[in-house]
């Protein structure tokens, strides 16, 4: 009998400790709401929830309008290719207009036209100076070496946000890319065997 009862009051401090436990992970739980909220307005980071949007008054039929993009300022970003070597290279637009914080994607296109295979990668060069640690790119070819096969064309994406602590006195920013020959990877073609260009 009196071993019954121990088991049975073993048996409550157990429940107790395990309610203590899921009221604490409950309780938790519920403070991490306003605990997210402070550390994103710490970070700068702008979260809404649904409720808290359409209070601002929005229908949910246009997306949020991201809050860090400048859209008081624009600014041109002029594209320029330069080629070392008998190969195509240029982006397929000359230049954009962006708000500082947009997240924009321009495409370039490259052809080899040489008449054996090339490995090749392109350098980035920024005008004017200033304006480098505030050009940001997400995506790009110049991030890695290529290997292309004779006559072969690609299209490559180029994706940059522009930092809106980018001074206001610079207006117009241009991306210039050297696209190189990486030498030693393939041997030299007898002279004269370039492949005719066709146009792409």
């Amino acid at each position: 009998m009196v071993a019954v009862n121990r088991l049975l009051l073993d048996n409550h401090r157990m429940l107790g400790k395990l309610l203590v436990v899921v009221a604490a992970m409950f309780g938790f739980g519920y403070a991490l709401v306003p605990i997210y909220r402070t550390i994103c307005e710490a970070l700068g980071v702008n979260v809404l929830t649904l409720a808290e949007l359409r209070s601002a008054g929005w229908t949910g039929s246009t997306a949020a309008r991201n809050t860090q993009v400048d859209l008081t300022r624009t600014v041109t970003i002029e594209f320029d290719a330069n080629s070392r070597g008998p190969w195509d290279f240029k982006p397929e637009q000359r230049s954009v207009q962006v708000h500082p914080g947009e997240m924009t994607t321009v495409m370039y296109e490259f052809r080899n036209l040489q008449n054996r295979t090339m490995a090749a990668q392109a350098i980035p060069s920024y005008a004017p100076m200033q304006a480098s640690p505030h050009f940001t790119k997400l995506q790009c070819f110049c991030f890695n070496e290529w290997t292309l096969a004779p006559g072969e064309s690609k299209r490559w994406p180029v994706v940059f946000v522009v930092d809106p602590k980018l001074p206001r006195d610079v207006k117009t920013i241009t991306l210039s890319y050297t696209f190189f020959e990486v030498g030693g990877k393939f041997p030299q073609a007898p002279a004269g065997s370039a492949v005719k260009a066709t146009g792409t």
